[in-house]
């Protein structure tokens, strides 16, 4: 079996998208009843996302869901934009990733993280042109273990590990 590293944005397949950058990015699964983002990425990435969709005429619009793999901050940093600029959109978490992302300490501790990483990478300006930070109205759905994600001719099966 040939394995396969995404060094650059762009369409991986019919249906399937790598976003962001090579270092930090996200998925993009199109079906025909929307689209959904797994992982949640670094925040400083949100310019070079809303570039791509622009760039591969993604309509943000039609992203319905997005997917929590776990609440580690360099897997969360975009959610709270989009969630913010896209109020209907649901985010999709394990319990435990939800137990994580509601405690204060930790998302002070998502927060100082990702700020630190977006200044090293020379991107803290990113945090003065956009709302990136987790705060307490970020909520969504539990999933577990066999849920299935259905996004019209393209479904998720959930594992939990």
């Amino acid at each position: 079996m040939k394995s396969m590293r995404i060094q650059k944005p762009g369409k991986v397949q019919e249906g399937i998208w790598f976003l962001g950058r090579k270092e930090t990015g996200v998925y993009l699964l199109e079906g025909r009843n929307g689209s959904m983002i797994i992982s949640g990425g670094m925040s400083y990435i949100v310019p070079d996302l809303l570039e791509q969709f622009e760039e591969f005429k993604i309509d943000e619009r039609r992203i319905k869901k997005i997917l929590i793999l776990h609440s580690h901050f360099d897997h969360v940093g975009i959610i709270p934009f989009l969630k913010r600029r896209h109020p209907e959109i649901e985010v999709c978490g394990s319990e435990r990733a939800w137990e994580i992302l509601k405690m204060e300490k930790a998302t002070l501790t998502i927060n100082e993280f990702s700020r630190n990483v977006a200044k090293r990478m020379g991107k803290e300006e990113v945090y003065l042109e956009h709302d990136l930070e987790w705060r307490d109205d970020i909520s969504g759905r539990t999933i577990r273990e066999g849920d299935r994600i259905d996004l019209g001719g393209m479904e998720v099966l959930v594992f939990e590990t």
